[in-house]
C-alpha cells in the first residue's frame, strides 16, 4: 500500500459494548481501568497523551508526552515550564488530553484546565528519573532554536562536569496537573456505529451522557 491508496486504507472495529450500565459513577475509577487493561494488553506506551494548547494567538499545537500519574485531583506530566507547552498554559491554562489504544479500539478524550503541582512533587519526580534524563533537563532549553546536535551534546557534558553525581530539580522545570471538566470514553464498534460515553463535571457532580458516533 502506498499514498495513493489512502482513501481506502481502512479496518472495521470490533470493541465490546459500551453501556452506562457497565461503567463506573466515577470518571477516574473508569480511566484507571482502562489504562490498566492497557498496561495488561502491553500496549507500547500505553500512558502515552497527545496534549493540546493553544498560544496567546489562538495558534494551537499538540504533542505527545506521557501520563505520570493520575487520581481524583487530575492527571499529571512533567516538562520544562520555558518550552512552548509551558508557555501556552502561562497564557491560557485550557489544555485537552487524548490517549489512543488501537488494539482495544479505544480513545480517552479529556478537557480541563492545567496548574503546576507543587516544588515537593517535581522533587520527588524529578529524583526518580534516570541520571541522564536529570542532566537532559538541564542542557535541553526546550523549544529554543539550536546551531547544531553537537552544541546540544556539549551543554550536556558540560552539566555532566558542573553537577557530578548530585543533578537538583531545575528550576524551569515541574509537572503539570490537569483538572478535568469532561472525560468521554470512546470505544470503537462495528460499521462506525462506536460507543461515546462522556461525564461532564456540574456542580461538583459527574453525570453521564451517550453521544452519537
Amino acid at each position: 500500500m502506498n499514498r495513493a491508496d489512502l482513501a481506502s486504507l481502512r479496518r472495521d472495529y470490533a470493541g465490546q459494548p459500551l453501556t452506562r450500565a457497565a461503567v463506573d459513577a466515577d470518571p477516574f475509577v473508569q480511566f484507571g481501568r482502562w489504562l490498566d487493561e492497557a498496561l495488561s494488553a502491553e500496549i507500547t506506551d500505553a500512558n502515552a497523551m497527545t496534549i493540546a494548547t493553544v498560544d496567546a494567538d489562538c495558534h494551537p499545537s499538540s504533542r505527545v508526552v506521557l501520563l505520570k500519574g493520575f487520581d481524583h485531583a487530575g492527571f499529571v506530566f512533567f516538562t520544562n515550564y520555558e518550552s512552548k507547552k509551558g508557555s501556552d498554559l502561562a497564557t491560557n491554562p485550557y489544555i485537552s488530553l487524548s490517549f489512543f489504544w488501537p488494539q482495544l479500539h479505544r480513545q480517552v478524550l479529556i478537557r480541563g484546565v492545567a496548574e503546576k503541582v507543587s516544588q515537593d512533587e517535581s522533587e520527588t519526580y524529578f529524583r526518580s528519573r534516570p541520571y541522564d534524563s536529570r542532566l537532559a533537563a538541564w542542557a535541553s532549553k526546550q523549544s529554543s532554536v539550536i546551531e547544531s546536535r553537537a552544541d546540544l551534546e556539549a551543554e550536556f557534558e558540560e552539566m555532566r562536569q558542573r553537577f557530578g553525581d548530585d543533578v537538583p530539580l531545575p528550576p524551569f522545570w515541574g509537572g503539570f496537573r490537569i483538572i478535568p471538566s469532561r472525560i468521554e470514553f470512546w470505544q470503537g464498534r462495528a460499521s462506525r456505529l462506536h460507543d461515546r460515553l462522556v461525564y461532564r463535571s456540574i456542580d461538583d457532580l459527574w453525570i453521564i451522557e451517550r453521544l452519537s458516533p
